[in-house]
């Protein structure tokens, strides 16, 4: 027994293991693979070559990577259209964006399946090899390898590489709701990604119910999927969208979503290059694609909306497992008359008692307690003790998994050893508490996050594994095992998930989780005598993996500090000043900062948009230098009908790479920007008074046409930027040090002109 107590612990550590390892495949050299398989080398081939500059909308890189798009595609044999037009899509982000455009035919007459990437990166320092370069090249070197079999498809395939998708859907916009082919779309395979490794997870986009297109996967049948329902609960409740989210939104087309998201510090960063590309994450693109575009390439793509959901899960082995919402509640009143049953067979038993049923509640809250706490108030200790760790906006630091690992191994230590000092209380006792738990969990998952609803498959390994401790005294503890390796395989990939997904904010989810997965395992541990040397174990390994992440904690080269810097030049006042983003300065920024004079050189409520809302942190006096303000005309001023009605145009005198526009807090009745309409439903909701944020291209000027009540004062402010700081013949600023990189989500050495227009 004792061997088979210690062969089953072993086997637990194994089963964590290959929750993780199942998930993807591993990347073969083209040696390994014929021309007809998807190639890593060849697609990352593709990724280099679009990667070997930033190539944001209106860098001069982006014409190199447009150039590049339609010459591979032309390589491969296709008639190769671009649709070029302006457009705002749904976040006030004006860009003259270009799509790039390839149809393969088919045999037959019904919708067409179309695969979709975008090739912009995100402004102004990433490379975007991982977002979205990889996903460019996964259609490409698909596409490549399924043209080798010779195969007519019996549905028409269209090739869509979409353009300003960083700066708001704007390619995704502008082919949905002004090119004709948008119409034929049956289904739309999108590739994303969100760091520059780690699994890629499918998320569906769908008006309807997810029904028909989890069994559409399921039958495709990728070798590797990645894919749960609860991610695609939260994933709906998120604000993040992607191109797919406008196909969903506004042509009422489904689709598949396949992104990575793990090394999240690489996200629109400088280190997002080719090098860092996890080339087992380009096979895990790959994986999906060639399955799903064989299976969708010859699927009935007119029927495949559906008014019912499904729970679905992966597991090992059994790769994708899903049943309908409406089992749901079934399930889960299974679950609680099975539970209400084993504690009357307990009680008759005398297996059970009523003191030691209430006992087991005990240990169970203080370890939820503990580690709930530990994990929730992680971060903030975190960015304490390293300050400058709140300048890595995305959240999640390049010690990240050594943290994730460290609180879980914690979380154990904590319940090995509470479970240790109740070790008189039988197993049986102990397993009343977390049982009813779980019930109550997935009773509420039941009623508000139904996704989640799979819960309840591992609550039945946990319920049987009760009624065996019911009904023997020295349960097998292989048996045990087996009916906990459910849990296992569900769960541990979790504890990662959310902290990589959410950022290190979401620690207390993998605390949490650790812990509720012991409770899920509890009966196989409750076997052994040695729980104390196992707690022992935890807090050791717990100690060196903390002592790991610190020595990795600071900024490095191979670790680079984000850092920023501005020149902001206000032509009203006639004031410049320096200023930064940073929470933490270093030598290369603080040289212009010395003299911080705390005063902001603009409301800092409308400084120039970021991601997250970033504010400006540090600001110092500047010499004044000779940049040029925008030229700024009003070509209409007039009322009619008790409406004004104003037309201002605003023209670079000198390179510039974005210029937003906010106005002062009044209703606009109408505006329209370069000819693009703004929906009544963004005016409404704008934020801080935000009326249109354009990225320029050549230099181009923005026109405005708005429409207010006549007693209404409008103000307009504008902020023009250009991202040459560091190259300004009239600055002196230093290349920075190779221990740090810009800081991606805000304005970056740049040189910002604001004004103001008042109409009285």
């Amino acid at each position: 027994m004792k061997f088979s107590r210690t062969i089953s612990i072993l086997l637990v550590i194994y089963a964590v293991y290959w929750s993780f390892t199942s998930l993807m495949p591993s990347y073969e050299r083209d040696a390994k693979i014929t021309t007809t398989d998807f190639s890593v080398d060849r697609a990352k081939a593709h990724v280099k070559n679009l990667s070997v500059e930033p190539h944001a909308v209106g860098f001069t890189g982006h014409a190199n990577a447009l150039a590049y798009v339609i010459g591979e595609l032309k390589k491969l044999g296709f008639e190769t259209t671009t649709q070029t037009g302006y457009t705002a899509g749904d976040w006030g982000n004006l860009s003259r964006a270009t799509n790039v455009l390839a149809r393969v035919k088919g045999s037959g007459q019904g919708k067409a399946l179309l695969l979709m990437s975008h090739y912009d990166s995100s402004p102004h320092s990433s490379y975007g090899a991982s977002d979205a370069a990889s996903g460019v090249a996964t259609i490409l070197e698909g596409v490549r390898a399924f043209m080798e079999t010779n195969r007519t498809p019996k549905n028409d395939i269209i090739i869509l590489i979409t353009d300003a998708e960083e700066l708001g859907l704007n390619g995704a916009d502008l082919f949905v709701n002004k090119h004709p082919w948008a119409k034929d779309v049956g289904l739309a395979l999108n590739f994303e990604a969100r760091g520059s490794g780690g699994a890629s997870y499918m998320l569906i986009e769908t008006n309807r119910g997810n029904g028909k297109l989890i069994k559409e996967f399921t039958e495709a049948n990728p070798k590797y999927p990645v894919a749960n329902s609860l991610a695609y609960s939260i994933y709906k409740m998120l604000p993040n969208d992607t191109d797919l989210t406008v196909f969903r939104e506004d042509g009422d087309i489904e689709g598949f979503n396949f992104a990575f998201i793990d090394d999240h510090f690489d996200y629109h960063t400088a280190l997002d290059t080719h090098s860092r590309l996890d080339n087992n994450s380009l096979a895990h693109q790959g994986s999906y694609l060639m399955p799903l575009l064989t299976h969708f390439s010859e699927a009935n793509l007119n029927d495949l909306k559906s008014l019912n959901d499904y729970v679905y899960f992966n597991m090992p082995v059994f790769k994708m497992v899903s049943y309908p919402f409406e089992w749901i509640w079934p399930m889960f009143i299974i679950a609680v008359v099975l539970f209400i049953l084993l504690l009357i067979m307990g009680f008759k038993r005398k297996s059970l008692s009523m003191r030691g049923t209430l006992m087991g509640f005990v240990p169970m809250l203080l370890t939820l307690i503990i580690n709930g706490a530990f994990g929730y108030f992680s971060w903030s200790a975190l960015k304490w003790w390293y300050p400058w760790y709140a300048d890595i906006l995305q959240g999640f630091t390049y010690n990240g998994h050594l943290y994730i690992m460290a609180f879980a191994l914690f979380s154990l230590g904590v319940c090995f050893f509470i479970y240790n000092r109740l070790n008189k209380i039988t197993t049986a006792n102990l397993l009343a508490a977390p049982v009813f738990l779980w019930l109550l969990i997935c009773g509420i998952t039941a009623v508000h996050l139904k996704g989640a609803s799979f819960f309840v498959i591992p609550l039945y390994g946990l319920l049987a594994a009760f009624m065996v401790n019911i009904n023997q005294e020295k349960p097998n503890p292989l048996l045990l095992l087996f009916l906990a390796l459910p849990a296992i395989f569900i769960f541990a990939p979790f504890i990662k998930m959310f902290p990589v997904g959410l950022g290190l904010k979401m620690m207390v989810a993998s605390t949490l989780l650790t812990t509720l997965l012991y409770f899920l395992v509890l009966p196989l541990f409750a076997l052994s005598k040695n729980k104390l040397s196992f707690s022992i174990i935890c807090f050791f390994v717990y100690a060196l993996v903390s002592i790991n992440a610190h020595l990795k904690a600071n900024y490095s080269d191979e670790r680079p500090k984000p850092s920023s810097l501005l020149y902001v030049y206000d032509v009203d006042s006639n004031v410049a000043k320096w200023a930064t983003y940073d929470n933490v300065l270093i030598d290369w920024n603080a040289q212009f900062l010395k003299q911080d004079d705390g005063a902001l050189p603009m409301d800092n409520n409308k400084t120039i948009s970021s991601k997250y809302g970033t504010g400006f942190t540090h600001t110092a006096k500047a010499p004044m230098k000779k940049v040029a303000p925008p030229e700024i005309i009003v070509t209409k001023d007039t009322v009619i009908n008790e409406q004004r009605y104003v037309t201002v145009c605003a023209t670079p005198n000198r390179p510039v790479n974005r210029l937003e526009v906010y106005t002062n807090k009044i209703n606009l009745l109408g505006a329209q920007v370069n000819g693009i309409q703004l929906s009544e439903y963004y005016l409404k909701h704008r934020r801080n008074g935000k009326l249109i944020t354009h990225y320029i291209s050549d230099n181009d000027y923005t026109e405005m046409e708005l429409v207010s009540h006549a007693n209404d004062r409008l103000e307009l402010t504008f902020y023009e930027a250009s991202n040459d700081l560091l190259n300004n013949g009239q600055f002196s600023v230093p290349p920075r040090p190779t221990n740090s990189i810009p800081m991606p989500f805000v304005l970056n050495d740049a040189i910002l002109v604001t004004q103001k227009l008042t109409f009285d």
